[in-house]
């Protein structure tokens, strides 16, 4: 499946969500939402998405994949699968925990995964980056576990994240969406009259306030 398909696929699920009317986490508002929780409970589609991100990085010789909790779990063990039939040879998954560390929030990897990763080379995969927050603290925890990172694989960059960012030497995202986004007293989509979709981020809490009008 190529990635004109996949999309398709995504969209059809209600995984990549455009030409909406969406309250974000931030209290801003915008066009598009990628619902991620939409695409998981599907294992073909799912297992599509490790597919594809396995074909981008099957000559990197990886030999670990490595997500984050909770999504990214599920990101790794359908690569993981995938790289291992096209390489044929056993590629493990793993993922790491977040944690409070004493300079703020880091990942890390328990249940002995640590000791998988060292001297490994390693591959990261995400499903949204819009921050890259996550998928960042992930490439540093399997740097501390002794693991060398070959790239980062994501189902979709909001945020226009670079591999620079992420302290990565490659970066493959399925697709990009704009993060453009408004605060809600200057947003044109509510100008225009368009409702707010009450199903998906914020919109539900935001359309039950008082002051909240027809946007």
């Amino acid at each position: 499946m190529n990635n004109a398909d996949l999309l398709t696929t995504l969209h059809q699920l209600g995984a990549i969500v455009t030409d909406d009317h969406i309250v974000y986490t931030s209290g801003r508002h915008g066009s598009s939402y990628v619902n991620k929780d939409a695409l998981y409970p599907h294992t073909a589609a799912a297992s599509q998405v490790g597919a594809a991100l396995a074909h981008h990085f099957a000559d990197a010789n990886v030999e670990i994949v490595a997500g984050p909790t909770i999504g990214g779990v599920i990101m790794a063990q359908w690569t993981a699968h995938h790289l291992s039939r096209l390489c044929e040879r056993e590629i493990l998954a793993v993922y790491a925990e977040e944690e409070q560390g004493e300079t703020g929030k880091r990942r890390v990897f328990r249940r002995g995964y640590d000791t998988l990763i060292a001297g490994k080379r390693v591959l990261v995969v995400e499903d949204v980056l819009t921050t890259g927050g996550s998928a960042r603290l992930v490439v540093e925890a399997v740097t501390a576990a002794g693991g060398m990172v070959v790239g980062v694989g994501a189902l979709c960059n909001r945020g226009g994240i670079t591999a620079a960012d992420l302290g990565a030497p490659r970066l493959v995202a399925l697709t990009e969406l704009p993060l453009e986004s408004y605060p809600p007293d200057n947003c044109p989509l509510c100008a225009a009259g368009i409702p707010i979709n009450t199903r998906l981020g914020k919109g539900a809490a935001y359309a039950r306030r008082p002051e909240a009008g027809s946007g």
